[in-house]
């Protein structure tokens, strides 16, 4: 039977007119309930190829449309341009390849359509169009900035497959996830930016808890927009991160006491973290575009991990492209901290005080504190955020 190809949601509604058209103009949609553009007798003949977290999170940001105009994962031609260029082939803004490896002993099998499973579960399937040898040591370079092991994004580039699979792929189920209330897709964030009748929209990517920093980025930008979506990865993240179901706990009490309620949309963002820093930075920034956000914040070290990138080189890298390219305004914040001279937030360009004036803790000194069930500075922390790390970290030492 031949597969049908799954409607583009187009943006030209009166009222989404308002919002930033979607990186190639539409919105992909490649979700399609099993048996819709095949028979499903044919499942058990295709050749089945079980997905990582990360290719299961890909395929759904393919699927949804979050990383339009990307229909599938991509061939080699793509592959290439996004690494040396940041663009796929016909020039269109890009910054992180997304491709979908095997193993070279593995790669003959998969030929044509194929079942793409996770967790033994039909989840989609790949139409194959092409195959070819993963560039590892030049991709682990450009995309991360080196090609050192210890860095969790070439930890992961080299413990996968040597052969990319490129093609269109479809999705039969979005999966909500532990948050079904907070897990929508690109077109449901979009209809909820509409139906508050926001003209502008700033998002903010975070994997960590929102301290008084981050609050304080937040409510600067909302001084300037109608709307703030409060939009935490919850995808394959490192074993040290806050794990998500603690996060969401912690926005949650956040936006109830100290947000107002009809200004803040909290919706989850399923994609998993590449910690590629300045390239990374920009998917988020055109993905958040996808999901109908007008302004997006990068702040100090956006995406990164360590010290392999610059403070301040994923706010440089949007030098690449136009403001026309890009389509989502970028704001730009040096990084926050409580000055205890000043008595507030502020940053380098408002304090005049010197570091020893600042309250400044480390993620390791955090994560310190809450495991011997020390109380968070109110400055670094509103008490009920730190209440609920504390009791979640105090849980997992039990």
């Amino acid at each position: 039977m031949t597969p049908s190809t799954p409607s583009p949601i187009p943006s030209t509604s009166a009222s989404s007119l308002l919002l930033p058209a979607p990186l190639g103009g539409t919105l992909v949609h490649r979700v399609v309930r099993r048996g819709e553009d095949f028979e499903l007798g044919e499942l058990g003949q295709l050749p089945r190829l079980e997905l990582s977290e990360r290719g299961a999170a890909d395929l759904e940001m393919i699927a949804t449309g979050a990383y339009s105009p990307l229909t599938g994962f991509l061939g080699e031609q793509d592959y290439l341009s996004v690494i040396e260029h940041l663009r796929l082939a016909d020039g269109t803004p890009w910054s992180i390849p997304i491709t979908l490896p095997v193993a070279r002993q593995d790669a003959g099998q998969y030929r044509g359509r194929v079942l793409l499973t996770h967790g033994d579960v039909p989840v989609g399937t790949l139409e194959v169009t092409e195959q070819f040898e993963a560039r590892k040591a030049y991709e682990a370079r450009e995309i991360y900035r080196t090609e050192d092991p210890q860095h969790p994004g070439v930890a992961a580039l080299y413990a996968a497959g040597e052969v990319y699979l490129a093609g269109p792929v479809t999705l039969f189920e979005v999966p909500r996830g532990a948050f079904p209330q907070a897990h929508r897709t690109p077109a449901e964030v979009r209809e909820a930016i509409e139906a508050r009748g926001w003209r502008s929209t700033v998002a903010f990517q975070t994997r960590n808890p929102v301290h008084r920093a981050h609050e304080y980025l937040q409510k600067v930008a909302l001084e300037l927009v109608d709307g703030l979506l409060l939009h935490p990865l919850v995808g394959a993240t490192k074993g040290d991160d806050v794990p998500a179901a603690t996060r969401m706990q912690a926005y949650d009490v956040l936006l109830d006491k100290y947000y107002p309620r009809e200004r803040t949309l909290l919706s989850v963002y399923p994609a998993a973290m590449r910690y590629a820093g300045p390239r990374e930075a920009i998917l988020h920034a055109l993905s958040r575009r996808n999901y109908g956000a007008t302004h997006f914040i990068v702040g100090r070290d956006h995406a990164g991990v360590g010290s392999y990138y610059g403070t301040y080189d994923a706010q440089e890298i949007f030098g690449a492209y136009t403001a026309q390219e890009l389509g989502i305004q970028i704001l730009k914040f040096e990084h926050t901290f409580y000055c205890q001279t000043c008595a507030q937030l502020v940053s380098p360009r408002t304090c005049p005080h010197d570091a020893s004036h600042h309250l400044v803790l480390s993620g390791t000194k955090v994560r310190e504190k809450l495991r011997a069930g020390e109380p968070l500075p109110p400055e670094f922390s509103r008490p009920e955020v730190a209440e609920v790390l504390r009791a979640a970290y105090q849980q997992a030492s039990d």
